[in-house]
């Protein structure tokens, strides 16, 4: 039911009728609005709305340019609740610079995914009764193709339903032909330029993919293990040395024992060998301080061939290097003995044959951090294997330096040290991939395995000619590149700046603004992009980089599939909103910090939705009449337009420091607090009377402000609000996706506070109520010693909200009354004897006193302390000293007050 409605007094109607009016007119009005928003309506609405009067699209023109790229999701992949996060927070970045009059461009895309899409597509051809092996690469890419289309764009849907306002025709996929180009034109161009090799090293194996890994692409889990401390006989002797190992199937790959030359328990072995268990091959003891004393028996048996660290070692000391593993993990004729066994299994069938000839000293649980592929989930073998290598050394230095130097800002900083330190202590990069799908190597090789880099069959033709080396069975490397080293070049690839270094939409977005992304990828994709963007423009590919968190359930843990915790965000937008499921993401996610997600939130984030749009529902209910504003009212107004700036200037800080979390809540309350629970309040009129048409109109001229600050949070509500009749008629362009969004300016600090007071005194008279148990209906009267402003202006505020019997100002202490503090002046409120329990207030007093005068010891407790005063800023030294003349203030109060009672 509307709150109040206008009728005009007719002469002749009866109070029956006019009643009856009153109530038909107040139902039809209340019909006419619903009662909840609904948000799907709204959001199918909208955003359609947005996408055919193209709101999203973005043209170079005479504006200054916002560009953020997206991060792109494989192209194998699902909405899930970090996209959620890291997509509505380029959301928010990107509706901002828009209503701000930039040329927004917001440019999506997807990732090729060798390694997962190659995974599905095989499958695929499983359930078809198709093996891979049977066909060609010309007809396995045919498939894939068909799969990429049919599944490849189901996250880029689901991100619509976000509202994420993407330029939808820029859409990029990292095999485009133009992108796949550009790809091959950089490996030519850093093969040509010294940076790129092929060699033997050691790489994360994948033995169910068979193919190399990325560090990124390698999840460590802790695993329950058993370990076996074998016996290790001295040739000569029958002396023997214990070593304990995870993996026993892996001693017949020693090459070496290695002891720390400080270990005295071990000195009188020195230049003597040992034999391997079961193949009785002789190796020698050698040292080195890499081995620790106190870990294990202070021996280590180096298999260079299946751990990197080993193989560090074994190049050190000149070690021969057996690799007893083939690519799917069996067992290799190197290996000697059970020769075509599964490595797990070799592994308990080699414990056994070890326990049978005495060799096991003794066996314990063990729980150590394995690697596992991201995408088969097989565990991780190191393996010497011939790959390409781009060499990272030199490449890396610029782009460490524009992180040095604030080129490129790290948001949060925390994160800068982990950068440099990784960028000062870079590995040449694995660029191969054992894979069908992805960018082939554009190497060539004839029958002798001479090879030569090219673009084409042709021009390879001609450089096998050049070094007068044959073409005769001429083909193309079988491996593509690393997935990381197409997206490395996506903010430039977007808009075709390596083929068409000059064309004008590169010259015009590049570099681009903003990058939103997870720190688990700073290394492998951000700092591959600095160095690809440097070495193409000598400029930076962005100037900010904006690292999440991880989001994780109310118990810490990671949201996974597999852990079953995490919610499906498509269900979340259905029953909690968009925008609700969008404002609960940010309430909980400062930049950098993990958020502790539940689904609270998203409800937290309804009901603020539920909340503008009660406040929408009382206004739009308000019938007005031909009238001046009165003067309470203009004060409130104006104390809420200087509020408003207030927090526009706040809420301007928040996200020029990347606090986005902060500055939605900073939104929050000036909606929910300032402007629904007291600016409305304050000019609301009384029941079934109208309200003033200057008032109404300042309201809505408000509201829409409001709205506008709101929208980049909460766009479908904004937007739905925006069009209403109550805001009046609104053209196709006139959209609030385009209104100009809030401008700091001044705003007066002396207002705001004398409001804070009056504000005070309206709370602490409704505390009195509620604490007696007393109806808000009853009113009471109050009395007000001002000593440090007028309240007088304010009064018939005071009296409404408050609900206030008598409002009188006096220049004494009252007795016999209860007692406050609004600022500096003291306020009282008489309660008729029989609503005091003068032992319980008197109690009350005390406790307050108590509490007060514990606060203090607080308070200067950090005021003597000579490191807070000499390293906090000034402002914060004031605002402790003003708490402490605050409460010496009140409890001064307090202590009258129990001296009045008696």
């Amino acid at each position: 039911m509307v709150t109040a409605l206008y009728l005009t007094k007719e002469s002749g109607i009866s109070q029956l009728k006019s009643l009856f009016l009153y109530t038909f007119y107040a139902i039809f009005i209340a019909m006419s609005i619903a009662k909840t928003y609904n948000p799907k309506e709204a959001e199918d609405k909208w955003y359609s709305y947005w996408m055919e009067n193209g709101f999203f699209r973005s043209t170079p023109d005479e504006r200054e340019p916002y560009t953020i790229v997206m991060p792109p999701p494989n192209v194998t992949g699902v909405l899930h609740m970090g996209h959620m996060l890291n997509n509505t927070i380029q959301d928010v970045l990107i509706r901002r610079a828009r209503m701000q009059g930039k040329n927004a461009c917001w440019v999506p895309g997807t990732d090729h995914a060798s390694i997962a899409t190659e995974a599905k597509v095989v499958a695929m051809l499983k359930e078809k009764g198709i093996d891979k092996k049977s066909l060609n690469r010309e007809d396995f890419f045919a498939h894939a193709w068909e799969w990429k289309e049919k599944y490849g764009g189901i996250i880029l849907k689901q991100l619509e339903k976000l509202g994420a306002s993407c330029d939808w025709e820029r859409t990029k996929f990292t095999m485009d032909p133009e992108l796949s180009e550009s790809v091959i034109d950089t490996f030519i161009k850093f093969y040509k330029e010294g940076y790129i090799y092929r060699g033997v090293r050691m790489v994360n194996w994948d033995p169910q993919g068979k193919t190399a890994l990325s560090d990124e692409e390698v999840i460590r889990k802790e695993v329950n293990q058993k370990l076996y401390y074998i016996r290790y006989q001295i040739k000569d002797s029958n002396e023997y040395i214990i070593i304990a190992t995870t993996r026993p199937e892996t001693i017949m790959a020693d090459t070496a024992v290695c002891i720390n030359p400080n270990d005295e328990r071990y000195t009188h072995l020195k230049g003597k060998t040992v034999l391997i268990p079961l193949v009785n091959r002789e190796i020698p003891i050698i040292q080195d301080e890499y081995v620790e004393m106190e870990f294990g028996t202070g021996c280590l048996k180096v298999t260079p061939a299946h751990d990197l660290n080993d193989y560090e070692l074994g190049q050190k000391h000149n070690l021969p290097v057996i690799d007893i593993l083939n690519d799917d993990g069996t067992l290799n004729e190197k290996a000697e003995i059970l020769v075509g066994e599964d490595r797990f299994i070799a592994r308990k069938k080699i414990a056994k044959q070890l326990e049978e000839a005495g060799q096991i000293e003794k066996i314990e649980d063990y729980k150590s951090q394995v690697g596992f592929s991201e995408r088969t989930d097989a565990a991780i073998e190191p393996k010497l294997s011939m790959q390409w290598w781009c060499k990272m050394e030199e490449l890396s230095k610029p782009a460490l330096e524009y992180v040095e130097n604030g080129t490129i800002k790290l948001i949060p900083e925390k994160f800068f040290a982990s950068y440099k330190h990784w960028m000062e202590n870079v590995k040449d990069w694995c660029i191969s991939r054992q894979l069908w799908w992805g960018q082939r190597i554009p190497a060539w090789y004839n029958d002798k395995n001479e090879w030569v880099v090219a673009k084409t069959e042709a021009d390879a033709i001609q450089e096998f000619e050049k070094t007068g080396k044959s073409s005769t069975g001429i083909h193309q490397e079988e491996d593509v590149l690393d997935t990381w080293f197409s997206s490395a070049l996506w903010p430039m690839s977007v808009f075709d700046g390596v083929r068409n270094p000059d064309n004008e939409e590169f010259n015009y977005y590049y570099p681009t603004n903003d990058l939103v992304t997870a720190p688990e990828i700073l290394f492998f994709w951000v700092a591959r992009m600095i160095i690809m963007g440097h070495d193409y423009t000598q400029k930076p590919p962005f100037r900010n980089v904006y690292l999440t968190g991880i989001v994780r359930d109310k118990l810490g843990r990671k949201m996974s599939k597999s852990l079953g915790n995490s919610p499906d965000p498509i269900e979340l937008m259905a029953q909690y909103g968009t925008d609700g499921v969008r404002v609960g993401m940010l309430l909980s996610s400062p930049a950098g910090n993990d958020l502790m997600f539940d689904v609270s939130y998203c409800e937290q984030g309804r009901n603020f939705a539920n909340k503008i749009w009660n406040a929408f529902r009382l206004v739009k209910g308000w019938e007005s009449v031909d009238a001046p504003a009165t003067a309470a009212q203009q004060n409130a107004a104006n104390w809420f337009e200087n509020r408003f700036h207030q927090a526009v200037a706040e809420i301007e800080e928040h996200f020029n420091n990347y606090r986005l979390s902060d500055a939605l809540m900073a939104t929050y309350k000036l909606i929910w607090d300032d402007f629904c629970a007291w600016y409305l309040e304050l000019v609301k009129p009384a029941y079934q009377t109208p309200i003033e048409s200057e008032t109404l109109e300042t309201v809505k001229a408000l509201f829409q402000k409001v709205l506008t600050l709101a929208h980049p949070f909460m766009p479908f509500l904004t937007e739905e609000l925006w069009h209403d009749e109550l805001f009046g008629a609104r053209g196709v362009k006139d959209c609030v996706i385009v209104a100009e969004f809030p401008k700091v300016t001044t705003f007066n600090e002396q207002l705001i506070k004398e409001f804070a007071s009056v504000q005070q005194v309206i709370s602490e008279v409704r505390s009195i109520r509620n604490a007696k148990g007393m109806s808000p209906k009853t009113a009471l009267p109050l009395a007000i010693n001002a000593t440090d402003m007028d309240f007088s202006k304010y009064q018939e505020s005071i009296i409404k909200l408050a609900n206030i019997s008598e409002l009188s100002f006096v220049q004494e202490k009252v007795t016999g009354a209860l007692s406050f503090l609004a600022g500096k002046s003291e306020c009282y409120v008489k309660l008729a004897t029989d609503n005091m329990d003068m032992d319980a207030e008197k109690e009350r007093i005390r406790k307050e006193i108590d509490y007060l005068k514990g606060f203090l010891v607080s308070v200067d407790k950090k005021l003597s302390n000579e490191r807070f005063v000499q390293n906090a800023k000034p402002e914060v030294i004031q605002n402790e000293r003003n708490k402490k003349t605050d409460a010496l203030a009140k409890i001064e109060i307090l202590e009258e007050s129990l001296v009045s009672l008696g």
